[in-house]
């Protein structure tokens, strides 16, 4: 497949999936006249950058993280960094976790406080 129909599929742009190329995230075979021939493989690889991105990994620990477990065989070298980056990535996203809890927490007792506030406003009109 080509390049518009690889971004039509996961709904990444066209300039994302060359800049991934760029950083050597995706590696299409190119074709005699130029063109990038991708196939379905690539899918998944686009989903699992989209993934890193989200979980804010930056370029070079995608790009570690991603060779090492992308492969057919894991590289046992780089299984280390790839286990120090995920810990270090979990440890973040249970901080924010925690973090959106207690403000879910906060944000539902200033809701109920203000609602009776509003009630006891509506009873003092009576």
């Amino acid at each position: 497949m080509q390049i518009s129909e690889l971004s039509r599929m996961t709904g990444v742009s066209l300039r994302s999936l060359r800049y991934y190329e760029e950083k050597q995230l995706l590696n299409p075979v190119r074709l005699e006249n130029g063109y990038r021939e991708y196939d379905e493989s690539h899918i998944e690889q686009v989903r699992i950058i989209q993934l890193y991105f989200s979980l804010g990994l930056t370029v070079r620990e995608i790009t570690d993280f991603f060779h090492c477990t992308m492969h057919e065989e894991i590289k046992r070298q780089c299984l280390p960094n790839a286990i120090e980056i995920g810990e270090r990535k979990l440890l973040d996203i249970k901080k924010q976790i925690e973090t959106l809890r207690i403000a879910e927490s906060q944000l539902e007792d200033y809701l109920l406080s203000w609602r009776k506030i509003l009630r006891k406003g509506e009873g003092q009109n009576d």
